[in-house]
């Protein structure tokens, strides 16, 4: 390890420690940690560490953070206009208790999460799910919780469903319909619903004694139905978009979308809905109503956490952890192919706890590849034919459940905090681990299982 390396580490562990230990402060530590990293990379302390601004904004999901700025603006509206407190009193009156009020919302999440990124089902559901919590007079918490590891957990089903599914599919030239079926054999939308199954119960089995009955009364009356609209055209449109391919994916010749282009859809539908509120009510109030919603909190520790984990990627850490693998099983049987199918899936979901999964997949695919060639040389022709989708499935089950661990792996994650703050609650990392936990590993050992026993 070089001293780049090491200081980078030292750096990075401080920083989570620091976000872990103090709630109220977990923005500005990530910014104060960002600005470390650049100003080392920007003024060469750090021998062959080159990281200045630029390349600081670069490493930034600008995507993501249009995606969160614009969502969260059209979610106001759609709060404003009363609509979660009418699919509220619909789904306690579908429902008869509090623990399968949970277990539907969760599976609801993650239904919607299959098929829209996961921060944005957060955004779109929590406002219903807090209306119920209200009504009962229970705490949200839990609810929410559930909510954002849900939608985290189905964001590998599909192409559309997390942006790491997008980067294996760019990468391993996937398309939608692979996710469901690839070459005659169930994909990973199977697998991920297989661990959605096994996680419903495990919460079934945290909530077993919240059987307290709820009832409706009269039912909340809701006049105006563009908030809705608008937010389902959001909805639609990120669908609708992702079969067009990025530029990476796209053959030549071939029409493709700009990378920003999902939050471009988010903001676009939030400024419609905000004019539309202004000229309505002649006043420019709804505009300081969406500033507020704009939760600047969540927004800069994202935007801190990307520009850090640019900084050890740079400084050669998650490199120096991949590298591992290749030292560590060796061979090219199939007795070292489930020993590396083992440290891919269960080390993705160690790493994805702390750090975002995006950067962590991006840089790990290439190594994926680099073991899957080992293994094609193998005598084994299960092991030589078959390595290459067993590992880069195995990365992807790993990676993106894995962030579902801790409040800070995954945006869903910050995301739905992010919502209970504002709303006053808030959520330690030993609270949010006691339902994140048994979540997480009941679904990553059915999802670990599944893919040995159908591509093996």
């Amino acid at each position: 390890m070089t001293t780049t390396t090491a200081v980078a580490l030292a750096i990075f562990i401080v920083t989570y420690i620091l976000i872990f230990a103090i709630e109220k402060t977990r923005p500005y530590v990530a910014i104060v940690s960002a600005v470390v990293f650049v100003v080392i990379g920007a003024t060469g302390l750090l021998s062959g560490f080159s990281y200045g601004p630029l390349g600081a904004l670069a490493e930034i999901d600008w995507n993501v953070l249009m995606m969160i700025a614009g969502t969260m603006g059209t979610v106001q509206l759609f709060i404003d206009s009363g609509m979660p407190r009418l699919m509220s009193d619909v789904i306690i009156s579908k429902v008869g208790s509090v623990r399968w009020m949970i277990v539907v919302m969760s599976l609801f999440a993650g239904i919607v999460s299959a098929f829209v990124d996961n921060v944005a089902t957060v955004l779109m559901i929590a406002p219903v799910a807090l209306a119920i919590c209200r009504k009962l007079g229970i705490s949200p918490i839990p609810t929410i919780i559930c909510i954002s590891i849900s939608s985290n957990l189905q964001g590998a089903a599909t192409l559309v469903g997390d942006t790491t599914s997008i980067l294996l599919a760019k990468f391993a030239h996937l398309d939608f319909m692979d996710f469901f079926f690839y070459n005659g054999r169930p994909g990973m939308f199977w697998v991920t619903e297989a661990g959605a199954l096994v996680s419903a119960l495990i919460i079934i089995f945290i909530f077993r004694k919240d059987t307290k009955k709820i009832e409706v009364g009269e039912r909340a009356v809701v006049e105006d139905k563009v908030p809705t609209v608008l937010l389902i055209l959001t909805i639609v449109s990120l669908i609708v978009v992702s079969f067009i391919p990025y530029k990476d994916a796209a053959a030549e010749g071939q029409f493709y979308k700009p990378d920003w282009t999902n939050g471009a859809l988010c903001l676009l539908f939030f400024i419609v809905g905000l004019v539309r509120e202004c000229f309505k009510r002649h006043t420019m109030q709804p505009v300081k109503r969406a500033l507020y919603a704009l939760d600047l909190y969540t927004l800069l520790l994202l935007a801190g956490l990307f520009v850090v984990i640019g900084g050890i990627k740079r400084a050669g850490v998650i490199d120096l952890l991949a590298d591992g693998i290749f030292r560590l099983c060796g061979g090219t049987t199939r007795g070292a192919l489930f020993a590396t199918f083992t440290v891919i899936v269960w080390m993705s979901v160690l790493i994805s706890a702390f750090i975002d999964n995006s950067p962590y997949v991006a840089t790990m695919l290439p190594v994926v590849q680099a073991l899957a060639t080992q293994f094609a040389v193998s005598s084994d022709a299960a092991v030589a034919s078959n390595s290459a989708t067993l590992l880069y499935f195995g990365l992807l089950v790993g990676a993106t459940l894995g962030g579902n661990l801790t409040p800070v792996g995954a945006s869903a994650n910050i995301t739905g905090i992010g919502i209970l703050r504002r709303e006053g609650h808030t959520v330690k990392a030993g609270t949010f681990m006691k339902f994140s936990v048994p979540f997480t590993l009941s679904a990553v050992l059915c999802g670990y299982l599944l893919l040995w026993i159908i591509w093996m």
